[in-house]
């Protein structure tokens, strides 16, 4: 018998997975939470971040790669020679400036104390005034890469965090031996090959293959010292996903408990990643892995710029697909972001009586409400919008709020109101002529929630697929792994067949309900009107975020924090 490990990489936790080779089957799972968390407030050192910042340790990821390794082989007994790959996915674009020898700069003690040398997270915001600067000095120029982004360049992105490093601390910019999304960096840990994904490159650094990177006059005018970015500190090969890295090398190998003889698969982004477990595998179909955020992948058969998309990369998912991204910056934040904050004493009481959680209570009393009844809209913009305004400055608003309004009620809005943002990002792609079929919805949240998938298929008016599979990104990893293994060592010749054999084939299907479908077409016109509005045409969001971000730097200057 044959394993492979995928190893999928979340904000808060990481989930490590043995699967059967050739099955749908998963032998064992771990999760690990980094030990330093995610810093949004302040260093261990104990230096302030300001507002929008999310940091982390780079170190924590190997660490949690190797003893998760070791945890699995420690709980099933599986012979380390039987383990034939490893594929690995992560948030992104989540990056990391690396020394001399390939370490996160974070570790030296040089920079323990600067916040710009640690890892940047996926959903680091304090970079949007240079991903605004980025766009604008692009359309002077006339880059051709802005059409492959949907027209905008978010602050998400790799090279407006770079931007950021580059001016608040040059130091650290001209001590970075490269910059690397912290996948590739996990690679080239396991295998000592330094590459990159092409999905990483294209989908967040403005590569694609047929032009590569922008020039030097490009990144010249963005920050001289820049000039040179891409020959200094990006210059390592980028190779398509689907394809072996290399296999363990002598250290990893001791660090994992593993064999030099396991193969490691090009890295992939978590919801990139996704499609090889669950069995995508024609155009039209999109799949929303719902977390702390969604990402949505739409595989198509055309190339077309789309306004406000994340990106479109060929083979950026599945090989022989255009693959676009899209998505939403908070969804599962807002959830327990108010269940957290606002839930009361009565309600958490009786979700202790009742032995259930606040979220299932809260879901329970809502579901009772008719489509409407709590009269109540929400811009689901709590931490921005990624698609399709790209703008992290905007703000979430709900609107319908009276005196009578219950918990439940609200609950039932911020479902609403993703939903009424994922509906949005269809229409878009579907105006600019890229159709979209079939709806799949990964992660924990589709599995543990069927109320909110039935107010999604609602919403959208389309069945939607959930595979029974609730590590749907890391058993997608586990299918690269065994793939890039090839059929010789007991893998397959290629991912497509590996997809074939081991996609998770149960499902469970939530079909759209007419009543339904026709009331919250009333209520998406509402959304509709508040999106242009609070989106496009009033600047008040950004008003108020000025007003934020003004009396915070005067406080830290009170308190001897500038």
């Amino acid at each position: 018998m044959k394993y492979s490990i995928g190893i999928d990489y979340g904000t808060l936790t990481s989930r490590a997975i043995l699967v059967e080779v050739g099955k749908h089957k998963i032998i064992a799972h771990v999760e690990k939470s980094y030990p330093h968390g995610v810093m949004e407030k302040n260093l261990p050192t104990g230096t302030k971040l300001g507002v929008g910042w999310a940091v982390q340790d780079g170190c924590d990821y190997y660490a949690m790669l190797t003893q998760s390794i070791r945890d699995l082989l420690q709980e099933t007994s599986v012979s380390p020679d039987d383990v034939i790959g490893i594929g690995i996915d992560t948030t992104a674009c989540t990056i990391l400036p690396l020394d001399e020898n390939f370490e996160p700069l974070s570790s030296n003690a040089s920079f323990v104390s600067s916040p710009n040398a640690y890892v940047k997270l996926w959903k680091h915001h304090a970079a949007q005034p240079y991903a605004d600067e980025l766009n604008r000095i692009a359309a002077n120029y006339n880059m051709n890469f802005l059409s492959h982004y949907g027209g905008k360049i978010s602050s998400e992105w790799m090279i407006p965090k770079i931007m950021q490093i580059a001016a608040e601390s040059p130091d650290i910019y001209n001590a970075t031996k490269c910059f690397s999304e912290i996948a590739d960096w996990l690679v080239y840990k396991l295998c000592g090959k330094f590459i990159k994904s092409n999905v990483m490159a294209g989908y967040k650094a403005l590569w694609n293959e047929q032009e590569g990177y922008p020039n030097s006059d490009f990144f010249a005018a963005l920050n001289p010292i820049m000039k040179d970015i891409v020959s200094t500190k990006l210059s390592q090969p980028i190779v398509s996903i689907g394809n072996r890295a290399g296999f363990l090398t002598k250290t990893a190998a001791h660090d994992t408990g593993l064999t030099m003889k396991t193969a490691v698969a090009v890295a992939h982004t978590d919801a990139g990643v996704v499609p090889f477990g669950i069995g995508m595998h024609k155009a039209g179909q999109m799949v929303m892995s719902i977390g702390t955020s969604t990402c949505h992948f739409l595989l198509g058969d055309i190339y077309k710029p789309v306004p406000g998309i994340c990106g479109v990369v060929n083979n950026g998912s599945l090989p022989g697909f255009y693959s676009y991204e899209a998505g939403q910056a908070a969804v599962g934040d807002i959830f327990n972001w108010f269940a957290r904050s606002y839930s009361n004493a009565d309600l958490r009481a009786e979700a202790s009586r009742k032995k259930c959680s606040v979220f299932a209570l809260l879901a329970q009393k809502a579901s009772k409400l008719a489509v409407g009844e709590n009269g109540l809209v929400l811009l689901d913009w709590l931490n921005g919008n990624r698609t399709v305004l790209v703008d992290s400055d905007l703000s979430g608003a709900l609107v319908g709020l009276d005196l009578h309004t219950t918990p439940e009620e609200i609950y039932r809005s911020l479902l609403e109101g993703t939903a009424f943002g994922t509906k949005k990002i269809i229409d878009t792609f579907e105006y600019y002529g890229i159709p979209v079929e079939e709806l799949f919805a990964c992660g924990g949240i589709p599995k543990k929630d069927p109320f909110m998938m039935q107010i999604y298929a609602d919403v959208c008016n389309r069945t939607i697929h959930v595979p029974d599979e609730s590590l749907a990104a890391a058993y997608g990893a586990s299918v690269l792994g065994a793939a890039a293994a090839d059929k010789k060592n007991g893998g397959f010749d290629s991912v497509m067949d590996a997809v074939r054999t081991m996609a998770c084939k149960k499902e469970t299907v939530y079909k759209p309900i007419p009543e339904n479908v026709a009331r919250y077409a009333q209520l998406f016109d509402i959304y509709n009107e508040l999106h242009d509005f609070f989106g496009i045409k009033s600047p008040i969001m950004k008003r108020l975020r000025k007003m934020r971000m003004r009396n915070i730097h005067t406080e830290g200057e009170k308190n001897g924090n500038s």
